[in-house]
């Protein structure tokens, strides 16, 4: 009796915590959203000198020319993850472009998914070049600017690894929109500062201090160039709270952080 008691007790509690726990909070399956969304997706291939890079595009279902993000994976590569945040993006009413770093790198010239594990595909995203890096970007940039369905703004976000490489590129490349430095550091150089013209907004955990070790240099020179940075470190979160954070057994404070984190690069996109 007891233990019928609990379970029929249990079942109907917990269908009133899923009402009230609000969608956004609760764990996503990457490829279930992927597999289920609404959204036009394809692969495309940019040529890049000799190598074609492969490349994830979803558009939005909008009436209207609207603006191109690109998404820049983590250390990971181009997994099913970072496919997921380029849907959920572009959910908010945006073209996005995610080209897979690792194009042609990968075991038979393959990309990201042809690596044995996420490990073995880390190990080839820190042997990347910076030029070949920069090339990629900027070969994906010129495309997304002339997407028929694009208005040909362009701003990029980058996540982890991807982070740091879209606070480097916004050296590279002064026609960005706005840049999105999601738990990345930026350059080490003072000069590599120099040449930014585009706003820089960053996005950070409290408990990620490898990273956040490095905000006050980008800060410093940034406002001594009179460049515009924005760092806001999430109370509690900690390093890669966009992808942890919408995981079965995330913390609170990571769940918060990027809810919060979604909110603000909405509401940032729609003013670039």
């Amino acid at each position: 009796m007891h233990n019928r008691f609990i379970t029929k007790n249990f079942k109907k509690y917990s269908f009133i915590l899923l009402i009230l726990i609000p969608l956004s909070l609760l764990p996503q399956n990457s490829l279930k959203q992927l597999e289920e969304s609404p959204r036009h997706q394809e692969w495309i291939s940019l040529s890049v000198g000799e190598m074609k890079l492969k490349s994830f595009l979803v558009f939005p279902e909008v009436a209207e020319k609207v603006p191109v993000v690109i998404l820049i994976h983590e250390n990971r590569g181009l997994n099913d993850w970072a496919r997921s945040m380029a849907d959920q993006i572009s959910a908010m009413g945006y073209i996005v472009l995610a080209p897979d770093l690792l194009s042609g790198l990968g075991p038979k010239g393959g990309g990201t998914s042809s690596f044995e594990d996420s490990d073995t595909a880390r190990t080839a995203v820190y042997n990347l070049v910076d030029e070949q890096i920069t090339n990629n970007l900027k070969a994906t940039f010129e495309y997304g600017r002339q997407i028929p369905s694009a208005n040909g703004k362009v701003s990029i976000i980058g996540f982890c690894w991807g982070g740091s490489q879209s606070f480097r590129f916004a050296s590279n490349e002064n026609g960005l929109e706005a840049v999105f430095v999601c738990y990345g550091s930026g350059p080490k150089e003072l000069k590599a500062y120099e040449s930014i013209q585009t706003p820089v907004y960053g996005f950070y955990g409290e408990k990620d201090n490898r990273v956040n070790a490095t905000i006050n240099f980008s800060k410093k020179a940034m406002q001594v160039l009179g460049k515009k940075y924005q760092p806001i470190i999430y109370d509690g979160a900690g390093h890669g709270f966009f992808r942890s954070g919408e995981g079965e057994n995330a913390s609170e404070a990571n769940k918060k952080a990027r809810k919060y984190g979604l909110k603000r690069l909405q509401e940032l996109l729609s003013k670039n």
